[in-house]
């Protein structure tokens, strides 16, 4: 047995001695025989990976259609090579002409215009430059190019050629380079430009053309305070997100749904292997790891409606502004409209005006475009739908007559006689009574709502005090954020016992609540402020019989290879991040009888003479219940409201809209009017195949 041990162990120490002079014949062959040659190669051969950026998902309407995209950019960069100056330049000469002749543009930040010859700065701005760059300050502006063009070696004698070399190789000394870390020379090129760099490559030593996603908004203006915006991350962003695989060169969503949905439209980015010879030529391009699209984005929004919105808007406010109505009232100037399916509570259209471009923020806003937004005293990029807080004016009343008829305050059909001056707090009086020393008489709540009788409603909050009405308001959500998943939504503010010991906490002052908060308190005066968005989901809670759904503008997410994902999931996110705790759905138990009353008199409004949109919506084959209002804010002319929904006997849609300063709740009622008839088809030549459906499904139910 030892013996056949001892023979084994032979043959192992045999073979590793086989194995061990293998390998060093190996390395003598490696590093003797053709170490020269292999050297050579290697520093021959440099081998980059480059990042390939991923597209973000895209986002759409609810039928489908494309409102943002990622279409593919062509960035032109340069890698460090060892070739000589000259060659160098011979190189940039080309790539200049290929982009001018596409049309395309490239860095040229030399401070001197070869055209005028003059410099971009001020004299002195000029003169410290020079010195800078080791120039006599008194040298003149050819001698500054004589200077530069020793430098870069160039040989050209053309002044256009010189000029095309030097605006070059500043923006490559400038910015810096190296074999690894490359200069980015031109942005944003046209595709016939990079189709003629990669057929030129060997001409073009160390030019690389990158791709990247640019984010287009399809929609240009339209939807802009819904979908918001990208821009480069900030580097508190970078910050916080670092852990989680961001750059401090990525673009992230600033606003809107490009900012609450980050984490689904942010795609995963991939690698490409780039190799290059010493000469800066590109001879392998692999992709190790493709990028993967992020997920796209599926929205509750109608885009014809919402256009159609967007447009009214912008219509009547300048109509307003410029006295179409009876009266000019010249500080209109914004406003926004909503709409919400009353069903669903699903956000069909979210209009703020005016509005801006998010194209003009993906690659950095330049400073002319910023000044134009930033410093607009119209404040373009504030989102007046869900940002912008209001009194409600008179159509608040529907609220204070539920709440009176359902605390038992005041019966269905119970009249009061109205006076033209309130006795009781501060002694207001009715509208009637200011204009035309005049009355309604004996009113009950249909037609106080019809007539909108202001004396009406002091009574009957009055009789119930705050507290009850207060509590009515909260109920349909009033003074409370709706949940929507955009950030920055306000809250609003609900006059009532609790906002008036808020506001003694703060200001550590002692003001009581007073009758005379009570009496405006009732017409949707007082400390009443609500967002246009508040204002929809409360008449949209109305029209669906007290039945309050979550309100939504998310449809669908969907993931790259077409799979929906658990809205479960995505809605526990969003509530996250928008800090939103609980379901704001609940069925409010108005008894039927009551929302009768108050649905006859927000008919009565639109459908029979007297009504205050009467009007407006006479001839409209629809019918529809609506309340105007009338606002009072602190300086200018009053904010004009409208509020209803349609069709009346069976409520598909609410809608609200709001005109800041634009004089009488009137005056909204035509942009509203229009926009219904968007959504059911009327403004078309023929009636929409939707309207027809409609129209059947009525026969059929009949």
């Amino acid at each position: 047995m030892k013996g056949e041990s001892g023979i084994r162990f032979n043959i192992l120490i045999v073979f590793i001695l086989m194995i061990g002079i293998i390998f060093i014949f190996q390395l003598y062959n490696l590093q003797i025989v053709n170490g020269a040659s292999y050297r050579e190669q290697s520093e021959n051969r440099l081998v980059r990976e480059i990042k390939v950026t991923a597209p973000r998902g895209e986002i759409y309407d609810r039928y489908g259609k494309l409102i943002v995209t990622s279409v593919t950019g062509y960035n032109v960069n340069l890698y460090y090579t060892k070739i000589p100056k000259t060659e160098l330049n011979v190189g940039l000469l080309k790539l200049a002409n290929i982009l001018e002749k596409n049309g395309d543009t490239y860095y040229t930040n030399f401070p001197l215009d070869f055209e005028t010859m003059t410099f971009t700065k001020s004299e002195e701005g000029a003169k410290t430059w020079k010195q800078s760059n080791k120039i006599s300050g008194d040298a003149s502006e050819y001698e500054v190019i004589e200077f530069f063009k020793k430098k870069y070696e160039i040989e050209n004698e053309d002044m256009t050629e010189i000029q095309k070399i030097i605006n070059m190789r500043y923006e490559i000394a400038t910015k810096g380079y190296s074999s690894f870390k490359s200069v980015t020379l031109a942005k944003e090129i046209s595709k016939e430009s990079m189709l003629e760099i990669e057929e030129c490559g060997n001409e073009l030593p160390g030019v690389v053309v990158t791709t990247y996603p640019i984010r287009k908004y399809v929609a240009e203006n339209v939807g802009s305070h819904i979908v918001g915006y990208v821009g480069k991350i900030s580097s508190d962003e970078y910050k916080a997100r670092k852990e989680s695989g961001y750059s401090q060169n990525d673009i992230i969503g600033k606003a809107g749904i490009e900012a609450t949905l980050e984490d689904y439209l942010r795609g995963e980015d991939g690698v490409t292997r780039l190799e290059m010879d010493s000469d800066g030529r590109v001879t392998s391009k692999e992709e190790v790891e493709a990028s993967k699209m992020g997920d796209s984005v599926v929205l509750t929004i109608d885009l014809d409606l919402q256009t159609k919105a967007e447009e009214v808007l912008a219509k009547y406010i300048e109509k307003i502004r410029t006295g179409g109505f009876a009266e000019k009232c010249e500080d209109a100037n914004a406003g926004s409209l909503v709409v919400i399916d009353t069903k669903t509570s699903e956000v069909l259209a979210l209009a703020s005006y005016p509005n801006y471009n998010p194209d003009e923020f993906t690659n950095g806003i330049s400073n002319t475009e910023y000044e134009k937004y930033f410093s607009n005293v119209d404040m373009p990029m504030f989102n007046r739908a869900i940002q912008g807080t209001y009194s409600p004016g008179s159509t608040f009343k529907m609220v204070t007559a539920i709440a009176a008829i359902e605390s038992g305050v005041i019966g269905l059909t119970e009249q009061i006689l109205t006076h033209g001056k309130y006795d009781k707090g501060h002694k207001p009086a009715c509208w009637i009574w200011n204009g035309y020393r005049s009355t309604h008489g004996n009113v009950d709540a249909e037609k106080a709502l019809k007539v909108s009788c202001n004396y009406y409603f002091y009574e009957v909050g009055y009789r119930m005090g705050i507290d009850v009405l207060s509590k009515y308001a909260s109920m349909f959500g009033l003074g409370s954020k709706t949940g929507i998943e955009l950030f920055g939504e306000s809250a609003g503010t609900l006059a009532s016992r609790e906002y008036i010991n808020k506001l003694n906490e703060r200001d550590g002052k002692n003001r009581q609540w007073m009758i005379a908060d009570t009496l405006s308190s009732s017409i949707g005066q007082s400390y009443n402020s609500f967002t246009p968005l508040q204002m929809a989901y409360y008449v949209a809670t109305l029209a669906n019989g007290g039945v309050k759904n979550e309100l939504t503008l998310l449809k669908d997410v969907i993931s790259p290879e077409g799979n929906e994902v658990s809205m479960m999931s995505v809605d526990t996110n969003v509530d996250a991040k928008i800090g939103k705790t609980e379901s704001t759905a609940a069925d409010l138990e108005i008894d039927q009888a009551t929302l009768d009353v108050v649905f006859e008199g927000m008919r009565s409004v639109t459908g029979e003479t007297g009504g205050t949109a009467y009007s407006t919506f006479s001839s409209f084959p629809i019918e529809v219940a609506g309340k105007t209002g009338t606002a009072t804010p602190s300086s200018g002319s009053d904010h004009a409201w409208f509020v209803g929904f349609a069709p009346y006997d069976n409520p598909e849609i609410a809608v609200v809209c709001v005109i800041e300063h634009g004089g009488h709740g009137s005056y909204t009622a035509p942009a509203v009017k229009e926009v219904m008839e968007e959504y059911f088809g009327y403004n078309n030549d023929e009636v929409s195949e939707k309207l027809e459906l409609r129209s059947l499904d009525d026969v059929l139910m009949n």
